[in-house]
């Protein structure tokens, strides 16, 4: 009992970990919501997913074997090979969704007059929910794969799997409030998410075995994951302060030529 009680600990401190490319993504989508339905949103598409995460537990659980066992082998020479398995196609699938929404965020965000604000439509918030869930599921097939190296025990796996779902409940609000208070940092989000697609490719490509002109695709790890995230906020944040500084000297310059104008007359 304390062995799968210290085992539930490390699964819940897992799925903290691996889940902040997650809770991002929730945070970000909910976003596009009426503000009014955001909190529902978030804790639907949660609530749903954790649904779906436990019964992608009990499919892998008793299933492993059939989602990486290869059903197709690509091979052109030294041009390209690959050896696709159902855990691959949907992890890279999950790549090439996170790049699109995140390309196409930035471009939208770029391209918005002034005065102009992103369509909220009510009718799209099963649309947000479902999304939310997909790639909730896509997120956490890698974390359910390293729970299952971890324990056999299938409810430990399962109990963790709420625990977490209840702390990005939480976790999501808070990110999404202070996105909200910051809305600059809205642009650092949407660039860490197309890391996150980065990294779900590689990870997609390493799984399928792809080689591209004789050079195997590697996965980004987490560690250089979170270091690249540590790269952007702090360049975020040293870019920012540096606007500061020059907006405030642009002002004293301004004033000091006001002075001189008023002196003048």
């Amino acid at each position: 009992m304390v062995e799968n009680l210290f085992t539930l600990l490390m699964l819940v401190m897992l799925q903290a970990v691996l889940g902040f490319d997650n809770l991002l993504y929730i945070s970000l989508e909910s976003k596009r919501a009426p503000l009014e339905k955001q909190a529902f949103v978030r804790n639907m598409g949660i609530g749903l997913a954790m649904v779906f995460r436990i019964l992608l537990l009990v499919i892998l659980y008793y299933l492993v074997q059939y989602t990486q066992d290869p059903f197709a082998q690509i091979d052109l020479g030294e041009y390209f090979q690959a050896t696709v398995n159902v855990h691959s196609l949907i992890v890279l699938g999950g790549g090439v969704f996170i790049l699109y929404t995140a390309i196409k965020e930035i471009f939208h965000m770029i391209s918005l007059e002034e005065g102009e604000t992103i369509n909220k439509d009510p009718k799209s918030i099963n649309g947000i929910i479902t999304m939310i869930v997909i790639m909730n599921v896509v997120f956490s097939f890698d974390s359910i794969l390293s729970a299952m190296a971890l324990t056999d025990v299938l409810w430990v796996m399962t109990l963790a799997i709420m625990i977490g779902a209840a702390l990005m409940v939480l976790l999501a609000k808070q990110v999404a409030e202070f996105l909200k208070k910051n809305r600059l940092y809205e642009v650092l989000g949407l660039f860490i998410l197309f890391v996150v697609g980065i990294m779900l490719l590689t990870e997609g490509g390493h799984l399928a075995h792809i080689t591209i002109l004789g050079e195997p695709i590697t996965p980004m790890t987490k560690t250089t994951f979170y270091f690249v995230i540590v790269v952007l906020v702090l360049t975020d944040i040293v870019q920012g302060r540096y606007q500061k500084k020059l907006l405030k000297e642009k002002e004293a310059k301004a004033e000091s030529a006001l002075k001189s104008q008023n002196k003048e007359a």
